[in-house]
């Protein structure tokens, strides 16, 4: 109860510190790209416009990214915790995912920016070599370096604990009826993970993904620190510009007038509603299908 009187005072407090600029802007504030306040020559502004379509795509796009490299790895992980490791080797992988998913945020973007972009570059380049015929790969100039691509690959790490212990949980609560028919019909322990746990688990590991996207969807510090942040609709993921919404408010909101802070609160509305419903949905997915083991 009281997390959903917080939620709904932070919502109330988004919304009357927006809604002047959602009011004047309208639909155009989701639709259109571009982001400028300019002033007069007393300072006093005399033109203003706020559109957040730039950083939207490129918050769906980094945080796609992180739940296309990091939920595999989150759900290959979970099942070798679950079926395979034993003893005080479990514990001690358990404890480690655990500790990853306390780290700060900045810890993982300093990560990122001093020992995960120099091999990731090289991994774009080779992507780009050989897949640029594709426009997603292709890059109008040779610039790797904090790409939207490698700001996926840190929020990817980031959500790998996340997904991990969601995944573990509806894995542990495959009924065991059906894991010992497996067994008896003469199945081997990986093709019964393929016939019986990841069918059960499907829709809970779909929620997993769900909240890890959520997650990486609004994450500040990791991202402002290993992307270049320029305010452009890009949707080529190796080329060194981009940025999501979260890292234009960190920008934006230090030398910010009072017309561009309410834009700026404008902007985190739509960013606390889409991580809602992205969670909404995650939490009932996961609720649906973890009650089949109960």
């Amino acid at each position: 109860m009281s997390s959903l009187i917080i939620l709904g005072l932070i919502a109330l407090f988004l919304s009357l510190k927006g809604i002047n600029v959602l009011r004047i802007e309208q639909l155009s504030f989701i639709t259109e790209s571009k982001w400028e306040v300019l002033q007069d020559a007393e300072g006093k502004i005399a033109e203003s416009t706020f559109g957040l379509a730039a950083m939207l795509i490129g918050t769906f796009l980094a945080a796609l990214i992180a739940v296309i490299v990091g939920v595999p790895i989150a759900v290959l992980s979970a099942l070798y915790l679950t079926f395979y490791a034993r003893g005080s080797a479990k514990k001690l992988l358990v404890s480690l995912i655990d500790l990853m998913a306390a780290f700060p945020s900045l810890l993982f973007g300093f990560w990122g920016f001093i020992v995960l972009m120099g091999s990731a570059e090289y991994w774009a380049k080779l992507l780009n070599k050989y897949l640029g015929f594709i426009p997603l790969f292709d890059v109008p100039a040779p610039i790797f370096e904090r790409s939207p691509f490698i700001a996926g690959l840190v929020l990817a790490i980031m959500i790998i604990p996340i997904v991990t212990a969601i995944s573990r949980e509806i894995f542990d609560q495959t009924p065991l009826d059906r894991i010992q028919a497996a067994y008896a019909l003469g199945a081997s322990k990986l093709s019964m993970i393929r016939a019986v746990v990841i069918p059960y688990g499907r829709g809970g590991v779909v929620g997993g993904a769900m909240l890890g996207l959520g997650r990486a969807m609004g994450e500040t510090v990791a991202v402002y620190t290993v992307l270049n942040v320029v305010y452009q609709i890009n949707w080529q993921i190796l080329f060194g510009a981009g940025g999501n919404v979260a890292s234009l408010i960190l920008l934006k909101f230090g030398e910010a007038g009072p017309q561009e802070v309410d834009a700026l609160m404008a902007a985190g509305l739509v960013l606390f509603l889409l991580t809602l419903i992205v969670n909404a949905i995650s939490d009932i997915l996961i609720n649906r299908f973890g009650r089949r083991g109960r």
